[in-house]
């Protein structure tokens, strides 16, 4: 996303119906790509997609749903993906959801800027850290950014209204039920932070053996790991890797590298960043 956009500016003369649905064009307007990703800015899986969007250089349209109004909810929105989630890309007609299907999808599509291995012993091994973080940190750190952001804005809706916001859900039902109004309990926590804790020493393993997490190259394996130290920091948790230098410097890297700064704008992530993830019922 170019600077324009990273600074909210709305391009074009977008319709009204355009308007409420957050559209922004990316790359001052071009979409030569014919791609639109439908996303939150705060969310760890449309940041996922949005690092790689970066850095193919590809031009896309920004469609940021209103997450006030639970846009993604909305009947609209459900035709697109109907389990009510972000993200979701349009690519011309065809539609494709869940955010590691998204970007192995753009890999495939736009190869020119290769995000995965040649070899395919190299790229078993980027799927199964990708599925270990699909599966671990991912779901892991959803509670304590309930617990410590999130929640705060259910604290003073009536019981009835948040049963009846978790029973639209079309997914992750359970989840919302479990952590209710008032988040979760101190063990779910601390099972939470053991978890990523360990993704933090399986990284630490693997990053003895070069920059990235596969070697050499940065891959979507990387590009799935970032949005979660990302907000692992922003909520306090930096200090799981404080001891860990090889982590640090993987941290140091990934934030130098241009598509970070297109990918966290002003307002994408959470506490001193400016947004107000409080506001949010996770749709990732």
């Amino acid at each position: 996303m170019d600077d324009k956009v990273s600074r909210g500016q709305i391009t074009g003369q977008a319709s009204r119906r355009k308007r409420e649905e957050g559209a922004l064009m990316n790359e001052a307007g071009a979409v030569e790509d014919g791609l639109t990703l439908y996303n939150w800015p705060t969310s760890t899986c449309s940041q996922k997609v949005r690092l790689v969007l970066a850095e193919k250089s590809l031009r896309w349209e920004d469609r940021r749903l209103d997450s006030r109004r639970n846009e993604n909810l909305s009947e609209w929105y459900l035709k697109l993906n109907e389990n009510g989630v972000v993200p979701t890309l349009a690519h011309g007609r065809k539609v494709i959801i869940d955010s590691s299907v998204i970007n192995e999808y753009l890999d495939e599509v736009f190869p020119n800027i290769p995000l995965s291995p040649t070899d395919a012993y190299q790229r078993a091994r980027m799927r199964a850290w990708r599925q270990f973080i699909d599966e671990v940190p991912t779901p892991a750190i959803r509670i304590p950014s309930y617990n410590r952001y999130i929640r705060h804005k259910w604290e003073t809706m009536p019981q009835h209204e948040f049963d009846a916001l978790v029973e639209r859900r079309t997914v992750r039902k359970h989840f919302y039920r479990k952590m209710g109004r008032n988040g979760s309990g101190p063990e779910d926590e601390r099972e939470a932070i053991e978890k990523l804790r360990e993704t933090i020493l399986r990284m630490d393993r693997a990053l003895a053996r070069g920059p990235w997490l596969i070697g050499d190259q940065f891959t979507l394996a990387d590009v799935s790991l970032v949005p979660s130290l990302v907000r692992m920091f922003d909520i306090g948790l930096s200090s799981l890797w404080e001891d860990r230098p090889l982590v640090a410097a993987w941290y140091e890297r990934v934030q130098a590298r241009p598509s970070f700064a297109k990918t966290f704008y002003p307002g994408s992530r959470y506490g001193a960043a400016g947004s107000h993830p409080a506001i949010e019922m996770s749709a990732c």
